[in-house]
């Protein structure tokens, strides 16, 4: 560049990403660089343009054309995903009163952005990135760990009768009172299973100790429940574990009280491969669950898997660094 130094802020960005070509008319210099302006003493070449613009908007920049390059074609725009989007701005919105002027002001302040435009376009990347990362991370996983699961984990639904002891605490109790009324709760519950041990019927002690009025009427029979049902992990555990007929012979402390739980039946589980993308989909929110680092590398594989190459070295450097810091950050959490 001759004389002093001109800065072209973010004129032409989009050239990161495509070598400078394809921005307009070109004119060669006579050392063969082609300049993308002109002043009376000399010119700007593109080669010092990108120089400049990688310096100062790097890897970032290019990370996010790049992914709307990559995932815009991938996953085209839907109902479910404008749905996302709108949901996400009015809640925004909602937190600066609707008033568009403080809510564009704020994500300029905290988010670097110019307009709602801006925001609606990094959210639906956002939204893209997700549905990569969860395909990428579906198509890794293997037989061996979906037959696992289905061996292991899979089960038919059941259907259980229960009853319900809740101890009758109130906010306003000390710990001490709390703490007594969970024993007395216990107790009772204890003293349930024993009467049952000497032959009452289920049914009639459900209509005489049972605090789930929504099962009463039905002797306490609940709805058939399985692993996705909600219940509460210890109910389906003490569930899982009986035997036809047979009921629980502790109570079971769930967070509403203590249950006494009879097993009615269990219908047989389902054929693999009708519930073969269901367990993927399972394994695949587990492993994201579970593992902070697994949304970072397999949205790297997403790229490598559309053919990601950088042909400048140093961005490249920036690149594997930027996705370390990324995959460190969430290591360390």
């Amino acid at each position: 560049m001759k004389n002093k130094k001109i800065i072209v802020g973010t004129l032409f960005l989009s050239c990161l990403t495509l070598g400078l070509t394809g921005c307009g008319k070109e004119v060669t210099l006579k050392n063969g660089e082609k300049p993308v302006v002109t002043y009376k003493k000399g010119e700007i070449t593109s080669d010092e343009l990108y120089k400049e613009l990688k310096e100062r908007y790097g890897i970032s920049a290019l990370i996010e054309l790049l992914d709307h390059e990559l995932f815009d074609k991938a996953y085209k725009t839907d109902d479910e995903e404008t749905e996302y989007v709108n949901s996400q701005v009015s809640q925004m919105k909602s937190q600066y009163n609707n008033d568009q002027e403080q809510f564009e002001n704020a994500i300029k302040s905290y988010l670097g952005l110019e307009s709602e435009t801006e925001l609606r376009s990094l959210l639906s990347l956002e939204y893209k990135r997700d549905k990569a990362i969860k395909d990428t991370v579906k198509a890794g996983i293997k037989d061996d760990e979906i037959n696992a699961y289905y061996n292991d984990t899979v089960i038919g639904d059941i259907t259980a009768k229960h009853i319900l002891i809740k101890p009758e605490v109130t906010d306003d109790m000390t710990a001490d009172e709390k703490e007594e009324a969970e024993k007395k709760a216990l107790e009772t519950a204890k003293e349930v299973i024993k009467k049952l041990d000497k032959g009452e019927k289920f049914e009639d002690l459900v209509t005489e100790y049972s605090d789930d009025a929504a099962t009463v009427e039905n002797k306490g029979e609940l709805d058939p429940f399985n692993h996705d049902s909600g219940m509460d992990e210890n109910f389906l555990k003490a569930a899982i574990g009986l035997e036809k007929g047979k009921y629980t012979k502790e109570p079971v402390k769930s967070t509403y009280g203590y249950h006494i739980i009879l097993k009615v039946k269990q219908a047989k589980k389902p054929e693999l491969k009708k519930i073969k993308d269901t367990i993927i989909e399972t394994l695949a929110e587990d492993k994201l669950n579970n593992d902070a680092t697994e949304r970072y590398n397999a949205l790297m594989k997403a790229r490598e898997d559309k053919g990601l190459k950088f042909e400048d070295d140093e961005l490249k450097k920036d690149y594997d660094e930027y996705m370390k810091n990324l995959i460190d950050s969430a290591t360390a959490q």
